[in-house]
């Protein structure tokens, strides 16, 4: 029988019974009972990809949101668990002979980190151009990409409940401390942001701060209550908590200190934002994932939606159509929908841009107005946010529609420009300038700030 927990003029929640937390990682793989079931070779290729990628599922995502009987075709067991594809052929069968052989392991992780170096790790410019400096010295752990926004990475937060396989911050979990970002100086968040008071947003990411315990969040953003902080409108918490571990707003220790943390921010005047990652509504089928929804929006704070469409995970219009339904019903705000970045494992998740906009189309199609607030498909490319608006022909050449909805320079934001249209590309860099143009209205400019940032 559930009891009831109240607050002070909150929404009463149902409480359920804590439970432990258990992970997996690579080192773990043969102790999941589930893929015990899997071919032989299957479970090999698991330890291969994951030599190289990071890998890290929890018993919650494994027995309550992967259905066995459709593996491998389910969707989130595409999203955590390692797939040979996720490898280039040429990269796969490296790792594969050294395992086959026996090799040492100090030779399987110099082998995994050239492959990963070849992955772009850090794709659109975030080492080179998104890293602030504060009294001359740069700052670990923010960048600083779009006027508005700051991001802030928390060294204790730099991990997930779970890993998603196409995750363009990957390089984050892979022990390799020259590609990690992150900070545990609240002093010198806290002094950028004092003198940089066009700052109006402050999104704190990862990995994921939801891992963090709440004293640690305390330390951060209860400081963002002083008056130096009043043109912090908006403190964003970028999570994927609510899929892989939804206990944590719930039934975790300090579960009930984060919720009164999020209403104290709230109750001040700031508007507290998460920044929930769905890729697929099995994510929100769950009696406690519909608890933590409830739990988190009982404060005053919002949830909004937002993922990327990728192959074997997502790509269908049905599944999307489906999600931002159940979003809206629980009261989540569609957010953004985006392209596969380039880096990590794109070859195996990537889908042409052509496709991406069909497939968003289709599902904005299905939906109400209050789920069209999705934006996209949008690129986050090292310009800034590119969204595909649409595929038209003009004078008889078949384009697409673009525009930029964040930008390094805000006047390229909200100006339509076109492309010759492609049925391959993926990417920006990969599309051609429509109607004999020989370079999109911001490419020397780009290129200027990337050279005065080099």
């Amino acid at each position: 029988m559930n009891s009831i927990v109240t607050f002070p003029n909150r929404i009463p929640v149902e409480e359920f019974e804590e439970r432990r937390f258990q992970v997996y990682t690579d080192r773990q793989l043969d102790k999941i009972e589930a893929i015990q079931q899997l071919p032989e070779e299957t479970r090999f290729e698991m330890r291969v990809v994951a030599s190289v990628l990071p890998f890290r599922v929890n018993e919650y995502v494994i027995n309550e949101l992967i259905n066995w009987d459709q593996v491998p075709n389910d969707p989130i067991y595409q999203l955590v668990f390692p797939q040979k594809g996720m490898l280039k052929d040429e990269h796969y069968e490296r790792m594969a002979n050294l395992h086959r052989e026996g090799a040492e392991k100090a030779d399987i992780q110099a082998a995994a980190k050239e492959i990963r170096d070849e992955l772009n790790p850090h794709p659109a410019g975030q080492m080179e151009m998104n890293m602030p400096t504060l009294n001359g010295e740069v700052l670990d752990g923010i960048q600083h990409k779009y006027r508005e926004t700051m991001l802030f990475f928390p060294a204790q937060g730099q991990t997930c409940h779970s890993y998603c396989t196409f995750c363009f911050r990957w390089a984050q979990f892979v022990g390799d401390k020259d590609l990690k970002m992150s900070s545990t100086d609240a002093a010198r968040m806290h002094g950028y942001l004092k003198e940089h008071t066009e700052i109006t947003d402050l999104l704190v990411t990862g990995g994921d701060p939801m891992v963090m315990k709440t004293k640690n969040l305390v330390q951060y953003l209860e400081p963002l209550l002083e008056p130096e902080f009043d043109h912090v409108q908006t403190i964003r918490i970028g999570t994927k908590a609510l899929t892989f571990w939804p206990y944590r707003f719930v039934t975790d220790k300090d579960a009930d200190d984060l919720i009164e943390l999020f209403a104290r921010l709230v109750d001040a005047g700031k508007h507290v934002a998460i920044m929930a990652h769905y890729n697929h509504w099995q994510e929100i089928s769950t009696d406690i994932a519909e608890a933590a929804i409830r739990r988190i929006r009982s404060t005053g704070a919002e949830i909004r939606a937002q993922g990327p469409l990728i192959k074997h995970v997502n790509d269908d219009a049905d599944a999307w159509a489906k999600l931002w339904k159940k979003e809206v019903k629980l009261g989540i705000i569609p957010y953004y929908i985006f392209v596969e970045r380039d880096t990590g494992a794109k070859n195996y998740f990537e889908v042409p841009l052509a496709e991406a906009y069909n497939i968003y189309r289709e599902a904005i199609k299905q939906v109400s107005g209050l789920a069209r607030t999705a934006r996209g498909p949008s690129m986050s490319a090292g310009p800034g946010k590119v969204e595909v608006q649409g595929i038209t022909e003009i004078s008889g050449e078949k384009v697409f529609v673009l525009r930029f909805l964040q930008g390094r320079n805000p006047d390229w934001v909200q100006r339509p420009f076109f492309a010759k249209y492609s049925e391959t590309a993926t990417w920006l860099h990969e599309l051609e300038p429509a109607f004999g143009e020989e370079k999109f209205f911001f490419e020397d400019e780009y290129e200027q700030m990337r050279q005065g940032n080099g």
